[in-house]
């Protein structure tokens, strides 16, 4: 492998689902749309129901976690924490969903946007677009920076081998040094976390592992119970055998059926959210703090066939992290 460092081209959102198994429902109903596919990088593409669900406004859509109602109840919702979502703000590509508030036509970062302030009502929310390369600032008090994207290359080289714009830079920098939680989407090819597909990595996730604030997030087919445990979605990116992965490695249920939003880039900003709302209540905390609150207050009795190499440290639990009085 040439020593020369490699500049990666274009970033890559996360919605994107593999081609060869992605499909979209029959369409029926009046409120039938369109099938929306777009091609991507490692032959992916984005196929969404043609049916997308006619949901009403509530106080907690049905697809979040009712952990999230609670949390409100108890008056945390993120608070003094800053968001910051760093995705797609200015292509062309957009499709649709329904998070509960109609449906709507959107690109893939005013998605994840929505997804997140919707979580954390209270959060201050940034937009940063991804092709612009500039570094992300950070905001007073607690920040946590939302990544629904990869940084796709030929697998074979090192990550010291890239030469990182500013704007990934300063992100693998935050997370290095606990500056800011950072929600890194585990991506949509059906491998750990850092693996090979096509015969591509995303450099961005090998960058991020064993970084003290970074958490991994991958996708579950629903929310799970005890009574009604859930399972990892097909797409989705495992922990893998990596133990610096499983460490830092979270699922959330992504409700593609009631939102028609599949991918792991709707499972990191559950997390994102979660984090902002816990820093709401524990407002000393650390990045670093809130990030390792989540992981080690995640369930494994809510998931089927639990394993620390498929779901890392399992089903994160908002109830769970906010319960104590104090955080260390």
């Amino acid at each position: 492998m040439s020593p020369n460092r490699w500049k990666f081209g274009v970033a890559t959102a996360l919605a994107l689902l593999p081609a060869s198994i992605a499909a979209a429902q029959d369409a029926g109903g009046p409120d039938t749309l369109a099938a929306l596919c777009r091609g991507g990088q490692s032959d992916a593409s984005i196929c969404l129901s043609a049916t997308l669900p006619t949901t009403t406004s509530q106080a907690v859509p049905s697809w979040m976690s009712p952990d999230v109602g609670a949390a409100w109840a108890a008056g945390y919702k993120g608070r003094g924490s800053t968001i910051t979502v760093v995705d797609d703000f200015s292509s062309t590509t957009r499709f649709y969903g329904n998070l509960g508030v109609g449906v709507q036509y959107q690109r893939h970062g005013q998605w994840t946007r929505e997804e997140a302030s919707m979580i954390a009502p209270l959060a201050n929310i940034r937009s940063k677009d991804f092709t612009t390369s500039s570094s992300v600032w950070l905001a007073p008090g607690l920040n946590v920076l939302n990544l629904s994207y990869g940084m796709y290359a030929t697998a074979g080289y090192s990550v010291n081998q890239i030469g990182w714009s500013p704007e990934e830079a300063s992100i693998i920098s935050y997370a290095s040094r606990g500056s800011a939680v950072v929600s890194k989407a585990a991506g949509n090819d059906s491998v750990a976390v850092g693996g090979v597909t096509g015969g591509q990595q995303d450099y961005l996730d090998l960058a991020l592992i064993g970084k003290a604030s970074a958490i991994f997030v991958g996708a579950l087919d629903g929310n799970g119970t005890t009574s009604n445990p859930t399972k990892l979605a097909w797409y989705s990116n495992t922990a893998g055998s990596n133990p610096l992965v499983q460490s830092h490695f979270l699922v959330v249920g992504v409700a593609g059926n009631k939102t028609g939003l599949y991918g792991t880039s709707f499972a990191a900003p559950v997390i994102t959210g979660y984090a902002a709302i816990l820093g709401s209540k524990f407002t000393r905390a650390t990045p670093t703090q809130i990030t390792n609150q989540l992981l080690n207050t995640a369930r494994t009795d809510t998931l089927i066939n639990y394993s620390p190499s498929v779901y890392g440290k399992g089903e994160a639990s908002l109830s769970r992290a906010l319960a104590p009085m104090a955080i260390r």
